[in-house]
């Protein structure tokens, strides 16, 4: 938003894939680097690794879009349920809604005269929108997206996965596990980093979160590979 020379730069709009996107990145890097050190402290060969890798990156990504496609899918048909529900009450019961959503405003501090008036403009402008908005909670920023998040979480997982296999097919025998740890942990670190900026929030948070339980995951995983010499 912008005038009288003093602009602000609002980053909700990059909600929806943000957090698709970072997830994605997120298990992308996780999982395949806790299977890689996993396998790779049973003492299994590169080809093995391998093969590994590329299963859990292709299914990984597939069951990433899967269940963000369904999931989203099902808070936007919560969400078309309730446009509807309100565009019948819209219509059949108008000064009940205009009351509604003249209290909405008072409840946040707007005297009642003036409440009554924004919520006749506004429902003069789009009674749906306002309602939508003010009523319900959904707006433009945050409408549910199916398509968008699970495109986002798919090539996320996919690009974070490739980070761990890359290295441990480039590790030097006998330093797969310690490689893949090492290389994963730097790569958790910068997506904490990069959710930070896209965000606009202090780096230190997120990328500490990512770091710490990155670490434990994968490192109980070498364990149990080594405790048991099976892939698992």
């Amino acid at each position: 938003m912008s005038y009288d020379g003093h602009e602000e730069h609002h980053l909700m709009h990059r909600s929806n894939w943000l957090r698709a996107a970072v997830l994605g990145s997120n298990d992308g890097i996780l999982s395949t680097a806790s299977l890689l050190a996993g396998v790779a402290a049973a003492s299994a060969g590169r080809s093995e690794l391998l093969l590994v890798g590329v299963a859990a990156l292709i299914a990984g990504a597939m069951s990433m879009a899967a269940g963000e496609y369904v999931s989203v899918s099902s808070q936007a048909d919560t969400e078309r349920a309730d446009l509807a529900k309100e565009a019948e009450a819209l219509k059949k019961m108008p000064e009940e809604e205009l009351r509604e959503l003249a209290e909405i405003y008072e409840a946040r501090g707007v005297e009642p005269a003036t409440a009554l008036k924004v919520a006749e403009q506004l429902m003069e402008h789009d009674a749906l929108d306002a309602h939508a908005r003010d009523e319900i909670g959904i707006s433009p920023v945050v409408t549910a997206q199916p398509l968008q998040a699970a495109v986002s979480s798919a090539l996320s997982f996919a690009i974070g996965a490739l980070l761990p296999l890359i290295a441990a097919l480039l590790a030097p025998v006998g330093w797969v596990v310690f490689t893949v740890i090492a290389a994963s942990l730097v790569s958790l670190a910068l997506l904490g980093l990069f959710s930070a900026q896209m965000s606009g929030s202090g780096a230190a948070r997120p990328v500490l979160r990512v770091v710490v339980w990155g670490a434990a995951a994968m490192a109980a995983t070498a364990l149990v590979g080594h405790l048991f010499g099976a892939s698992v």
